[in-house]
């Protein structure tokens, strides 16, 4: 068997519990609905082949850390990366805090956004974050299954913490989870891991 055909059956065998799963929709969307399954709905737009590993629902724990949190801290991330057929993806992350036996603490970040490949590679992500913070990143593709992105622009409203700036790296390990890192500038301190995650796809 060659590479090629081990890693559709791999796939394939990833998919079981998941190729049957998709976003809840409204029969009556007089538009194209999200799909966050490559089997349904419109077509993925040529223009994000270079992010389409990333469709679908991801679900894993990670950790918080930073010289500003009595941490490390345990922490849990639903991740929906979603398209409509047009050129950009849709991005929702939802984060809750664990204890030490992985009970929920308490909800904690929410981001939703937009991912806009570019002809020349480059992918600006525009996300919005709960606290009161807006990113622009802008990054390119390190290989056919990572991404790496860092903000060209923060903008924060009056209650919300410094944040200078933050670097991104998402990228499929394992032959298949979802692997995140991000590093953060903030609160007077320089650029520092903040957050790791590994997730596992839930639908797609």
């Amino acid at each position: 068997m060659s590479t090629g055909d081990e890693a559709i059956q791999a796939a394939e065998e990833r998919a079981e519990s998941t190729r049957e799963r998709n976003l809840p929709q409204f029969e009556d969307l007089p538009v194209p609905a999200d799909t966050a399954n490559l089997r349904e709905g419109p077509n993925l737009n040529d223009a994000c082949l270079a992010l389409l590993p990333l469709v679908g629902v991801w679900r894993g724990e990670g950790e918080i850390n930073y010289p500003t949190v009595d941490g490390p801290v345990r922490c849990a991330q639903q991740l929906t990366i979603a398209h409509d057929g047009r050129p950009f993806l849709y991005h929702e992350a939802r984060s809750w805090l664990l204890d030490e036996d992985g009970k929920v603490i308490r909800p904690a970040a929410r981001e939703v956004g937009w991912w806009r490949p570019q002809e020349d590679d480059t992918i600006e992500l525009l996300l919005t974050h709960s606290s009161g913070i807006a990113e622009i990143f802008y990054g390119k593709p390190r290989s056919q299954t990572s991404w790496e992105l860092g903000t060209d622009a923060v903008v924060r409203t009056a209650t919300a913490k410094e944040v200078v700036g933050a670097q991104r790296l998402y990228g499929l390990v394992n032959n298949g989870d979802l692997g995140y890192v991000e590093e953060r500038a903030m609160v007077g301190e320089p650029m520092q891991p903040h957050v790791s995650l590994y997730l596992r796809r839930v639908v797609g």
